[in-house]
């Protein structure tokens, strides 16, 4: 990879705020409605999982004092 190739790469871009938007933008363009409704219901999944813990682990803490 030659020096202006690495200075190039999209992954330099990608770690300002604006690439990081455009790569997000990029990739909603890319992704099917489908994987999206699987990528949320997943994030609720797990979003609900951490209630759960986060519920047990005060339960916890209330019932150790």
């Amino acid at each position: 990879m030659t020096k202006k190739e690495f200075h190039n790469h999209p992954g330099w871009r990608w770690c300002t705020p604006q690439g990081a938007r455009d790569q997000v933008l990029l990739l909603g363009l890319q992704t099917t409605f489908r994987e999206k409704l699987e990528w949320l219901e997943e994030a609720e999944t797990l979003a609900l999982r951490f209630r759960r813990n986060r519920e047990a682990a005060n339960k916890r803490s209330a019932s150790g004092k």
